[in-house]
């Protein structure tokens, strides 16, 4: 039995009234779990996505193949349901960003988002990278993706996930709300705002948050949403979207941070979105209730603010914002508010400079790109998709390819400014790991297959050396291969020998 903290109880009592009961009770049922299909590398999914047929079609041969057991989730198209016996991140699908493990609830953010091929989206607080890999799939490879994360290690760990679902055109920050906005000026089609928060909806799963939960907590978080919230506002163009994402119950963080936000934001107003089956409306009776509880009053599901507070309430439509509720959905508990920028308008976008790095366009590369472009003649069918482009930036020896779409970074702490390449080395060049994870098998010259259900996958990602006569390859024998997995690209190897050395990242290999 879930052990929930006491103030918590008597604050959702006091909340959700009756349905508290069916409410405490999701607690001690066994938790859901889920994973998102990535559309930029799955079978019958290209750049283009893919009808929700060709989904299914997926999802059939992935029970299949894997033997996991899986169920739809109805809100997102890509999204399944999974059993929680089986173990999906330690398949090689999961290495080759096949799909990423994610809370159901949290899969509808960037279902309300709806990005578009082409626009320029920020995902704010974006580790471990969930929305952001999501995001990616919807832009298909078009528009610019900037995903930022406040705390270092978690910003790596997104730029290890961007990289492992094949994700190119999209740059890792790690810097403060605050210092972005002043380069990001009215820039952004659409921001996700999914908040720090008291964590309430993790609950079921981690017992870290419920020892750290207190009402003290969540009105740290709530005046903490309120400066990220400023922050994003200054960076979303008129006529773009805002989801304000939390996985907490707190109204505080949740219909209490909108209210005020749209009391401080004139331009901005809650946008009026199709509802998915089961969802809750936003519950603007909630805000104040602390006060009225103060006063001895009953705040039940049917109860009102104060005069005042509703007739903003009112005004500003709080309850087209949505919560997923464990006791009425499959999922964990979410809150999300669609909030539209008034005026349709445009700004320019900059040319990216970065502090110590070296631009290359075609002028400045002969010399630096010698061993480059033999590796992509030798190792690519079409090497032009790469030599024709101009967004070339060195740092020290390590090559990255900018999205075209780039805006002015100079003076932000970047993680990944785009794709990495690989390494210019003396006298040769040495493809990155996510340079293998973006292509796929017809890109190249010669390849290895490793099936899914034998130990010769297993063996390559723990590193091993493999015999070329122990697997079905592709080309001659001499020179880098893609690694693949049932047609999934997992890494490189270097045929040589009659071998194929192994290239997979030391720091990923399995034990």
């Amino acid at each position: 039995m879930t052990e929930l903290p006491v103030r918590f109880k008597e604050r959702m009592k006091e909340l959700l009234g009756d349905e508290y009961e069916a409410f405490e009770a999701s607690y001690d049922s066994e938790r859901v779990q889920g994973l998102r299909f990535n559309s930029l590398k799955a079978w019958g999914g290209t750049e283009d996505g893919w009808e929700e047929q060709g989904v299914r079609d997926l999802a059939q041969k992935v029970s299949d193949r894997a033997g996991f057991s899986l169920k739809k989730i109805p809100w997102v198209k890509e999204g399944f349901y999974y059993d929680g016996s089986h173990r999906p991140g330690k398949h090689p699908y999961h290495e080759a960003g096949l799909y990423y493990i994610q809370e159901p609830s949290a899969m509808a953010v960037v279902e309300l988002l709806d990005p578009q091929p082409g626009d320029r989206v920020l995902d704010l607080c974006a580790a471990p990278g969930g929305k952001s890999s999501h995001i990616a799939s919807r832009l298909k490879g078009q528009g610019f993706l900037l995903s930022n994360e406040i705390h270092p290690a978690r910003a790596r760990i997104l730029s290890q996930n961007m990289e492992r679902m094949g994700v190119y055109n999209c740059v890792v920050s790690n810097q403060e709300p605050g210092q972005l906005a002043p380069h990001f000026t009215e820039y952004f089609h659409g921001i996700v705002v999914d908040a720090p928060c008291s964590g309430e909806g993790m609950f079921r799963k981690d017992e870290a948050a419920r020892a750290q939960w207190s009402e003290e907590h969540v009105d740290m978080c709530a005046a903490r949403q309120r400066e990220i919230l400023d922050s994003a506002a200054a960076m979303l163009r008129p006529g773009g979207r805002m989801v304000y994402s939390t996985c907490t119950f707190a109204p505080e963080e949740n219909e209490g941070a909108i209210l005020g936000f749209l009391e401080r934001h004139e331009e901005f107003c809650v946008e009026s979105v199709a509802a998915y089956e089961g969802f809750t409306e936003g519950k603007p009776q909630w805000i104040g209730w602390k006060d009225r509880e103060k006063a001895g009053e009953r705040s039940d599901q049917e109860g009102v603010a104060s005069e005042q507070t509703s007739e903003l309430v009112k005004q500003h439509h709080l309850e087209e914002t949505f919560r997923i509720m464990p006791h009425k959905l499959e999922g964990e508990g979410h809150y999300m508010a669609v909030l539209k920028k008034r005026e349709p308008g445009d700004k320019a976008c900059c040319q990216a400079r970065f502090k110590e790095a070296v631009y290359l366009d075609s002028r400045k590369r002969d010399g630096i790109f010698k061993d480059y472009e033999a590796f992509l003649k030798d190792t690519l069918v079409r090497p032009e998709q790469f030599l024709e482009r101009d967004e070339y930036v060195l740092f020290g020896d390590q090559l990255y390819l900018l999205p075209p779409e780039m805006p002015d970074m100079k003076g932000l702490k970047i993680i990944r400014p785009g794709l990495h390449m690989g390494a210019l080395k003396k006298n040769r060049f040495e493809p990155s790991h996510g340079l293998a994870l973006v292509l796929r098998q017809e890109d190249v010259k010669r390849w290895a297959e490793l099936p899914s259900h034998e130990r010769e996958v297993i063996r390559y990602l723990k590193g091993e050396t493999l015999s070329a006569d122990e697997v079905r390859a592709e080309g001659d024998r001499k020179g880098w291969g893609l690694v693949l997995t049932d047609g999934l690209s997992l890494g490189w190897c270097k045929f040589a020998g009659g071998m194929l050395k192994n290239h997979y990242p030391k720091g990923l290999r399995w034990m």
